[in-house]
């Protein structure tokens, strides 16, 4: 329980005294913002603060703080120390300067902050490799939401593909309308539902643990099933898998693509700490909840261990809330997963919008940007579903190339301090980004397909301890690089 309680705690006061600091590196002030300096009624759209709020809270969480957090708590009761440190030091500073600096910058996105910020060569394959990330994004939030209501309200007879059109037929609709026509109006009522989801599986989770606190403890059957099935020939080491595992509820980099998209409907600056960093600390707090109702459910049925995140997500509803509930909370989960792949397959648009200089203004340059991407996301939708191992590598790529993001968004970000002459408060980024590049990079070096995990660089995956050594330099190179490149100008 004072996992539980004292993480959260610390999400709060994190956001209250780092998160102040983190907002005088870049002090607000009275300058206009893009939606006031050049509105175009289709994405630059002034929006109030609160529903500015709840756009980047369903933009940014999607189901990493709930389907990542089930799988990460195997790692054990480590998970919720690093969820609430990691969100304040690395996940909200990421998101908060992703979007002040898009702000700063007229609304631009994430492709061409890193190719102004650190240059057209490295920024030319990472814009390309931005845009497949948010096309598999947005092939994931079709997949995972289908396969939940099918599962979990239809099963009896199969509606998968039924529902997949439907979802994507809606992803489509949001993509190509103005932002306050379809986002503006119906996030409210998602967030409503996120919220109460969250609050009564809260409530059940803390209720349960007050009756038996080792509920959120390791049992003897969670320490066996770790040491022995999970973590078998250290297959599942801490560093750097469980940074690629949770994602979204430490740091993501798909955020840096999302963050964008509410910088073009901010009135004021002033609003940016609360909108960025502050929907980052809400995101850790769901993240903490479904972390804690996973290990409570571990501990009451061992055999959900071995069962997918899917399938336990739903058995921690229906344990804990009842079938009403329980509903309400899936449906919750659902809503995560709706809100961020419609803003993935928008920001895509924009991003390749950006890049070719076609405007989006009009309705027919938005249909044409947006037909090869939809045709794409159409195949990965295909070629994930023909089995269940082709779905496990389309959710592998995705979270290791999420961490390429957040590590590329941080030194981008450090630039822009360097050029602002913050001199060593740039550390406040650039740690984070050599931390996150020595994650991706060792990770890159270690992993194969015969430890479970995607293919590498290196067939069979090189040992542990060579892959965190490299990745290290790798990082620090980059680290030196970003440096001068802050410094020369």
């Amino acid at each position: 329980m004072s996992w539980l309680i004292g993480g959260i705690v610390f999400l709060i006061l994190g956001y209250f005294t780092y998160g102040r600091f983190v907002e005088r590196l870049i002090p607000p002030d009275d300058r206009k913002t893009p939606c006031i300096a050049h509105p175009d009624g289709v994405d630059y759209v002034p929006l109030p603060k609160w529903k500015n709020m709840l756009i980047q809270l369903l933009n940014i969480a999607g189901v990493g703080p709930v389907i990542g957090v089930i799988a990460g708590i195997k790692f054990g009761k480590v998970a919720l120390l690093i969820i609430p440190v990691g969100c304040v030091l690395l996940g909200a500073v990421h998101d908060f300067f992703a979007g002040m600096i898009s702000m700063r910058m007229d609304g631009a996105n994430l492709p061409k902050i890193v190719r102004e910020l650190l240059g057209r060569r490295y920024a030319a394959a990472f814009s390309w490799m931005t845009i497949l990330l948010l096309l598999l994004v947005v092939a994931v939030f079709i997949n995972v939401p289908a396969n939940l209501i099918d599962s979990q309200w239809l099963p009896n007879a199969s509606y998968f593909w039924l529902i997949v059109g439907v979802i994507f037929a809606y992803y489509i609709a949001a993509t190509l309308f103005p932002v306050d026509a379809i986002i503006g109006r119906v996030y409210p009522i998602f967030g409503a539902l996120l919220m109460v989801g969250s609050v009564a599986v809260f409530a059940a989770v803390v209720w349960a643990a007050i009756g038996n606190p080792a509920l959120l403890e390791e049992g003897v059957e969670f320490v066996k099933y770790k040491t022995e099935v999970f973590n078998a020939g250290g297959r599942s080491p801490i560093f750097p898998l469980l940074f690629v595992t949770i994602a979204c509820g430490i740091i993501s980099g798909f955020h840096g693509t999302q963050s964008p998209i509410v910088a073009r409907t901010i009135k004021s600056e002033r609003e940016a700490r609360v909108t960025f960093y502050g929907m980052m600390i809400a995101e850790g707090v769901i993240a903490m909840i479904w972390a804690s109702a996973a290990l409570a459910l571990y501990n009451l049925q061992p055999e959900s261990l071995a069962k997918s995140p899917a399938v336990v997500l739903g058995e921690i509803a229906s344990r804990f809330l009842g079938p009403w509930m329980g509903g309400v909370a899936v449906f919750a989960i659902v809503v995560l997963a709706v809100t961020s792949g419609d803003t993935a397959l928008r920001s895509a648009r924009l991003s390749l919008s950006e890049m070719a200089g076609v405007g989006q203004v009009k309705l027919a340059p938005r249909v044409l940007t947006s037909l090869p991407l939809i045709a794409i996301v159409a195949g990965f939708l295909w070629w994930s579903n023909l089995s269940a191992k082709s779905f496990g590598h389309l959710w592998n790529y995705f979270a290791w190339g999420n961490q390429v993001l957040s590590a590329t968004t941080l030194m981008a970000a450090s630039v822009w301090l360097f050029r602002l002459g913050r001199g060593w408060w740039t550390l406040v980024t650039l740690l984070p980004g050599v931390f996150m590049t020595t994650v991706v990079a060792s990770f890159i070096l270690w992993t194969s397909s015969d430890k479970g995990q995607p293919w590498g660089l290196v067939p069979g995956g090189l040992p542990l301890a060579i892959a965190v050594l490299l990745g290290a330099l790798v990082a620090v190179a980059f680290a030196v690089w970003v440096w001068f490149r802050g410094r020369s100008r």
